[in-house]
């Protein structure tokens, strides 16, 4: 099993929280591999957006 600074991971859920309004609890349920994936969504929408 792969981990990452509890930095990262903080900056994970506060990005996914801030985009989404999800909570704390709902972001850490996610599996590393489907939170990647929602970030690099919101961050494709950011995008296009700008």
């Amino acid at each position: 099993m792969t981990t990452y600074s509890t930095d990262r991971l903080w900056e994970e859920v506060v990005y996914v929280a801030y985009y989404l309004h999800w909570s704390h609890a709902e972001i850490l349920d996610l599996d590393h591999a489907t939170r990647a994936t929602v970030i690099d969504g919101i961050g494709r929408i950011h995008q296009q957006l700008d």
